[in-house]
């Protein structure tokens, strides 16, 4: 008989842990979570899936919550030996609607609007800049 009730014992354990991992997996918190009111206006992706991938990202903001959109860059894909840089412009300012590769990826006319830049190297080296023009 104790036996039988060690093994229920055991059981109920078992299943109490699994509902309270499974509870976790689902209400992490996320990019709709934050309160900075992210909104991605434009992304870029090369088509190099042989060689380094460069991802691009416009982020509008209404609030510049530093903590949060540096948290938002590391929510961000990220490709082992490739690049992701996140713009993150003010809500009604002037935002690029068109990105291009390379060092330059969007008009300087859109420099002073940009109020952070969020970036991970190829070697997963992480660079989070306010007001980096």
């Amino acid at each position: 008989m104790k036996k039988k009730s060690l093994s229920y014992l055991i059981v109920a354990v078992v299943l109490v842990l699994t509902f309270f991992i499974v509870k976790d997996t689902f209400n992490q918190p996320g990019i709709e979570d934050m309160k900075a009111g992210f909104k991605e206006i434009v992304k870029y992706r090369n088509a190099n899936n042989t060689g380094p991938v460069q991802r691009i990202y416009v982020v509008t903001v209404k609030d510049s919550v530093w903590k949060e959109m540096e948290d938002y860059g590391n929510l961000m894909p990220h490709t082992k030996y490739g690049n992701t840089k996140v713009y993150f412009f003010m809500q009604n300012g002037n935002v690029p609607k068109t990105l291009q590769p390379g060092e330059v990826n969007f008009d300087p006319a859109f420099n002073k609007a940009c109020i952070a830049l969020y970036e991970k190297s190829a070697m997963s080296q992480v660079a989070f800049n306010k007001n980096p023009y």
